[in-house]
């Protein structure tokens, strides 16, 4: 929301309608007035009738200097604009005949990325004539989404889009993450037991 939209967002002083406001504020003795006793309060205090709650019976509305109620309007939306959830893509490169070194050193990457919550972008990228080799990189691709499934859960399978395939995968909720590590330590303590 822009800044001037929230200035039109509230009626302050003679724009408010009703009839009868339920006063609240600062220095202001609760309860409710006509609207000429709530502004003649306002005026005596030198701040602004603002309507907080149009939508209650009797209308909502707080004795205050309108210029600090805005301010700290915009502060609140902003300090929750930066709390809110923003997804981070990583994405790791690899080429149809990755060795075995370089791919555990990128699952090993992806593990990271998907532990802080990120979305892991993985893909393939065919240069020249590696396009004859497009199924190796599906293997490749699944193998990765295969060793990955107890971290992230796999948002598309493997995808040919030009000369990229490419595979997204999303971290688990932190719920599912603990219950996985925990039936893979049931898992090992079982085979540990028969070992």
């Amino acid at each position: 929301m822009k800044n001037d939209d929230l200035k039109f967002q509230y009626r302050i002083n003679h724009a408010i309608r009703e009839k009868e406001v339920r006063l609240v504020g600062d220095n202001v003795e609760q309860g409710v007035y006509s609207i000429a006793q709530a502004l003649q309060i306002a005026e005596e205090q030198e701040l602004d009738l603002v309507e907080i709650s149009p939508n209650a019976k009797p209308t909502v509305c707080r004795v205050i200097d309108y210029q600090k109620f805005l301010y700290q309007q915009r502060k609140r939306q902003k300090d929750q604009k930066a709390k809110s959830n923003k997804i981070v893509v990583k994405e790791i490169r690899f080429g149809p005949q990755t060795d075995d070194h370089d791919y555990n050193f990128k699952l090993k990457h992806a593990i990271e990325f998907l532990k802080e919550g990120a979305k892991v972008k993985a893909y393939v990228f065919f240069r020249g004539r590696a396009i004859m080799f497009k199924s190796q990189g599906e293997v490749l691709l699944l193998r990765f989404a295969n060793d990955l499934e107890a971290y992230g859960k796999v948002e598309s399978m493997p995808v040919l889009e030009g000369k990229r395939m490419i595979v997204m995968i999303a971290p688990l909720s932190k719920k599912n993450g603990e219950a996985q590590k925990a039936q893979q330590k049931k898992a090992e303590a079982e085979s540990e037991k028969q070992a």
